[in-house]
């Protein structure tokens, strides 16, 4: 794994948790009076799951990118372009949430945005999985964590038909 690949996918993932987590904000009146399903995880599991996924993205992107596959140099040029496109369409989808939810106060919408999360992070990792298999696997919880998310997204949605300041 070279370091350059590294730091050119620490740098794009750190940029899409900087991008989600400027308009984050948990803290909000907004947010403390939505009614929120019993299976929510607790605030704290939040920062950690995703600081671990962002890490994890982080290397499975750097160990694919670097990889050698393809029949020929021009097949693996064009792998790794939409490699790097989808991947970084992933990453424009990861920060859109936060904004989506937190900023626009928009949970339906922001529900749907997870659901296309959860599609390209399996793509994505589909895609990783053919250009290096483990670290294919190694990105799978990012998925599972999308899909996730995209459930309890939908189910704060559901509690919350008006919005809270409408209840």
């Amino acid at each position: 794994m070279k370091l350059s690949t590294v730091a050119w996918t620490a740098a794009a993932t750190a940029g899409a948790a900087a991008a989600g987590g400027a308009a984050t904000d948990p803290g909000s009146r907004w947010y403390r009076a939505l009614r929120k399903p019993d299976w929510q995880p607790p605030p704290v599991a939040f920062p950690v799951v995703w600081t671990a996924l962002y890490t994890d993205l982080a290397v499975a992107f750097a160990v694919a990118l670097d990889q050698n596959g393809g029949d020929t140099a021009a097949d693996r040029r064009r792998e790794v372009r939409a490699y790097r496109r989808a991947l970084a369409a992933n990453l424009v989808l990861n920060a859109a949430w936060s904004w989506f939810f937190w900023r626009s106060r928009r949970p339906w919408l922001a529900a749907a945005e997870a659901a296309a999360l959860t599609v390209s992070s399996a793509d994505l990792v589909r895609r990783t999985y053919r250009l290096r298999r483990g670290a294919g696997i190694a990105l799978a919880p990012y998925a599972l964590w999308c899909g996730f998310a995209t459930v309890l997204s939908t189910a704060i949605a559901r509690l919350n038909p008006a919005g809270p300041s409408q209840r």
